[in-house]
């Protein structure tokens, strides 16, 4: 197998340096795999038996700032924006772990066999050296690859104790490829769990969002709880589990949070809508109350509870100030709206104030992911496309007064307009000229025009700010008409 054509000139480049230098010179790891199974690989890492100061010898521009002898070699771009790092680590082998996260200290090996005996699993546990198209596998990860196996190297209890984060990654890989996990393997993945309460917050976060953002989430946190490892991540989603809901929906909590988690990766949203859909409704539990009156249960204030839960959730795994502060905003608005006839357009404003309108059409996102996850049918019942409709609705700047670039404070403190009914007459004679022209909506414009306006017969001000206002209302109208038939609402 030749995958030359698949890897960057720049990589090739460097190990056919390593070679000129006299050493060796493998590609190893995630990109090796990701080349067998046919992806693109996003990282290239580089295997040699040379040590940090003969590898940074051999190139112009290197960092060097690690414990595990891991060098950064820069290849140039055009602009400092398009350079490339490509990291070059010796062949090591390693001691014990005595604190499951890292190795105790670091030896260089001259062995490429010693290196990946070290690996978590055979299918990270291959090199490849592109210039002779040589593949070192010592373990069938190939096999391995194509049988779509999750195996772990040697003996996985071993490996799992080494390092505890290799438990999530199993069942992130697995997630993420599709691959069954190997039973041994699987077995002590479960025996080994409690290593996980090791890590770092930062790292157990970096394999979850791995997770969520995989085609397939939903397959991912069911493994985590089935396996008993979600109480190490979200331990808040277990009280979900088995917890009925009223008749609106036809699955329990935990189940209904995990098919809207699915449906926002079959359609391709985001990190921060696929984390709101998964977290949506994590407040019913401690919500949740009996009705006598409705025989049912209810859920009054699950949102509240819900985001209150959920800016916990996320500052304890430490995800950046910005993704939690939208998360939490989805979640704490996704239950806007309840009944169309009582909806009002002020309403909807409300909303889009409280969410942004840079974020309304995320949190309709979220909506349909809600709805599916309830495993109704219809995916755009005519309430979404309501909702839909209304926002648009307000979203349309140009036929509301509120467009203008000047308002009643300007017509008094700049013009000297004497408060009173001649700002808003002021105003409407303004909405018809910007309506008929919107060039015009220039503060220079309007405030040269509220002058004349403010000067002239009153009598006429009146019939012009008269005929804004049917303007406004007719454009308003024709608007309003065209939204709603696209929606095929009324």
């Amino acid at each position: 197998m030749d995958y030359t054509n698949k890897i960057p000139g720049e990589v090739i480049e460097i190990i056919k340096k390593l070679h000129g230098a006299g050493f060796g010179g493998y590609l190893v790891g995630g990109c090796v795999r990701d080349l067998i199974i046919g992806r693109e690989p996003k990282d290239w890492d580089i295997t040699t038996d040379a040590v940090p100061d003969e590898i940074i010898s051999i190139y112009e521009k290197t960092f060097y700032e690690n414990d595990y002898g891991t060098v950064g070699v820069v290849v140039g771009g055009l602009t400092p924006e398009e350079d490339m790092v490509i990291e070059i680590t010796p062949y090591r082998t390693e001691s014990s772990y005595s604190d499951k996260r890292r190795p105790d200290n670091v030896q260089y090996s001259k062995s490429i066999q010693d290196d990946l005996k070290r690996r978590d699993f055979t299918m990270n546990a291959i090199a490849y050296d592109p210039i002779s198209s040589e593949f070192i596998d010592p373990f069938d990860g190939i096999k391995d690859i194509k049988d779509k196996t999750v195996r772990a190297v040697g003996n996985p209890k071993d490996r799992f104790e080494e390092d505890g984060l290799r438990i999530l990654r199993a069942v992130r890989l697995s997630t993420e490829l599709g691959f069954s996990i190997e039973k041994n393997t699987e077995d002590d993945l479960i025996g080994s769990h409690e290593t996980l309460s090791f890590i770092a917050k930062e790292r157990v976060r970096d394999e979850f969002v791995k997770m969520i953002m995989s085609d397939l989430p939903m397959a991912g946190i069911f493994m985590c709880q089935r396996y008993g490892i979600l109480k190490y991540i979200v331990p808040e989603l277990e009280e979900g589990l088995h917890m009925k809901q009223n008749q609106a929906h036809s699955f329990g909590v935990f189940e209904h949070l995990l098919r809207s988690l699915q449906c926002s990766a079959d359609k391709g949203f985001r990190l921060e809508i696929r984390l709101s859909a998964l977290f949506h409704d994590i407040g019913k539990p401690r919500s949740r109350r009996f009705s006598p009156e409705k025989n049912d249960y209810t859920f009054y204030g699950h949102e509240v509870i819900g985001a209150q839960m959920v800016k916990e959730i996320m500052g304890r795994l430490h995800f950046p100030n910005k993704t939690t502060d939208l998360v939490v905003k989805f979640v704490r608005w996704h239950m806007f709206f309840s009944d169309t006839e009582q909806i009002t357009l002020s309403a909807v404003r409300r909303m889009v104030t409280n969410v942004g309108k840079e974020n309304i059409w995320d949190l309709m996102n979220l909506r349909v992911c809600d709805r599916v996850g309830t495993g109704r049918p219809k995916e755009n019942p005519y309430r979404l496309r309501k909702y839909t409709s209304m926002i648009e609705q307000v979203m349309k700047d140009p036929i509301t007064v509120g467009m203008l670039k000047i308002d009643g404070n300007d017509l008094i403190n700049t013009v000297m307009v004497v408060p009173g009914r001649k700002i808003g007459l002021i105003l409407k004679a303004l909405m018809e000229e910007v309506l008929e022209d919107p060039t015009k909506n220039t503060s220079e414009y309007l405030l040269n025009r509220a002058k004349a306006l403010d000067s002239g017969d009153e009598t006429l001000l009146m019939k012009l700010a008269d005929n804004g206002e049917k303007a406004r209302l007719a454009k308003e109208k024709e608007e309003i008409d065209e939204i709603n038939r696209k929606y095929s609402v009324k």
